[in-house]
């Protein structure tokens, strides 16, 4: 087995690495999501204080992909993937502190040293691919496959950390679960200090701080567009359909999160397989298609949910819709992840990469605080109908982007 991973090719040898660093990474992260919410919620900490946890880890994103990518095209993708992987095993072990320490300040400290670690590895991820791919035709076509399995396999394994997570807590306890998590990660990050190239990423030419805001038209545009994606997704998807489900369904909290679990597997399985559904159109022309037929999504579910349609159950009609609505937003994901890495300079490829992850890191802020003053005000349907309405933003934004995109 190590002879023939000694015998690939160096390029395939590294995205190898990348990945399973990145795997590793994801299955902790998910796996960590669950534990607080559960441990926390057991300790008897209210629905809003286990919610204010991850208010930094939400907020540290948008900082983190910013500077993030500066600092990779400075420093090299290796040391900001390695960071990430040490700054999580930092934040694990702050909450190997005894129960009477684990204050609410303390845990949005150590989810936000989480979040900074999340974001500097995904950035490092999907940057390195770029820069391990050759360029011409048949390059975009594997560009798009390895960003594709990329993405795909990481949010797949978030959703089996989440179930990981429940079970290292039933198994092994709070503390036993985070110290083996902890451990883990640092067998991860040992090899990839040794493996991972010294130069992967890094820019010929030294960037200044003031680059770290992308002068490219392209990446503006599709920056924007990934924005009010990925705003239309949490917009009805973090708050609104967790309360809902379990509010108006009955759902209890296991049922409720195994099911959101399994979507997010079957997204990132989705998201996978976007080359073989797209197949070679992957350019502007699909990323506006596949927007547009999202957008309709969200508002035909707010239509059959309208309580005067007595053609269609809710459960039929929710349940349904968020699962056509998984597999359209993972294609659509998936597109807007290969354009980022296609369209993004050559060398220090990690400003560009960062600058639009921090457009979606935004969006997903904005979707969780409107989410829930949403749901407060006007229901499921208000939310459903914002999001329909940021995925028609999402559209004709992207029909600004260039035509060769």
């Amino acid at each position: 087995m190590i002879a023939r991973a000694t015998a690939l090719p160096r390029e395939v040898r590294q995205y190898l690495l990348v990945t399973g660093n990145y795997w590793a990474f994801t299955l902790t992260d998910g796996a960590l999501r669950m534990l607080v919410v559960l441990h926390f919620h057991q300790l008897g900490y209210s629905a809003l204080e286990v919610a204010l946890l991850f208010l930094f880890y939400e907020f540290f994103g948008v900082i983190t992909n910013l500077v993030g990518g500066w600092l990779g095209a400075r420093l090299g993708l290796n040391r900001t993937m390695n960071l990430g992987l040490g700054l999580q095993v930092v934040a694990l072990a702050m909450l190997l502190v005894p129960t009477a320490w684990l204050t609410v300040p303390w845990v949005m400290v150590a989810q936000a040293l989480s979040g900074i670690a999340k974001d500097l590895n995904k950035m490092s991820a999907k940057s390195a691919v770029k820069t391990l791919v050759p360029a011409g035709e048949a390059g975009h076509a594997a560009l798009y496959r390895w960003v594709a399995l990329l993405t795909g396999s990481k949010n797949a394994l978030k959703g089996v950390g989440f179930f990981l997570g429940g079970l290292l807590l039933t198994l092994i306890g709070f503390r036993g679960a985070i110290l083996a998590m902890a451990l883990m990660l640092l067998a991860v990050l040992a090899l990839s200090l040794v493996r991972l190239d010294a130069d992967l990423g890094r820019a010929k030419a030294k960037p200044k701080f003031r680059e770290i805001f992308s002068k490219s038209r392209a990446i503006n545009i599709l920056s924007a567009a990934r924005l009010f994606l990925f705003g239309a997704r949490d917009v009805w998807f973090v708050v609104a359909l967790p309360v809902f489900l379990a509010t108006r369904f009955g759902w209890d909290h296991w049922r409720v999160g195994g099911f959101l679990a399994l979507w997010v597997i079957g997204y990132g399985a989705v998201q996978a397989m976007a080359p073989r559904i797209t197949g070679r159109h992957a350019g502007r022309s699909a990323a506006i298609l596949w927007a547009a037929g999202l957008a309709l999504l969200p508002a035909l579910i707010a239509l059959g949910l309208e309580p005067s349609d007595p053609g269609w159950q809710p459960p039929v009609v929710l349940l349904g819709g968020l699962l056509l609505f998984g597999a359209v937003f993972a294609v659509n994901s998936s597109l807007h992840s290969f354009l980022i890495v296609k369209l993004a300079r050559a060398d220090g490829v990690s400003l560009d990469v960062g600058f639009y992850y921090m457009a979606n890191a935004m969006g997903r802020l904005l979707g969780t605080l409107l989410s829930g003053w949403l749901y407060m005000t006007g229901g499921l349907t208000a939310t459903l109908w914002v999001s329909s309405a940021m995925l028609a933003l999402t559209v004709a934004i992207s029909l600004s982007l260039p035509r060769g995109a």
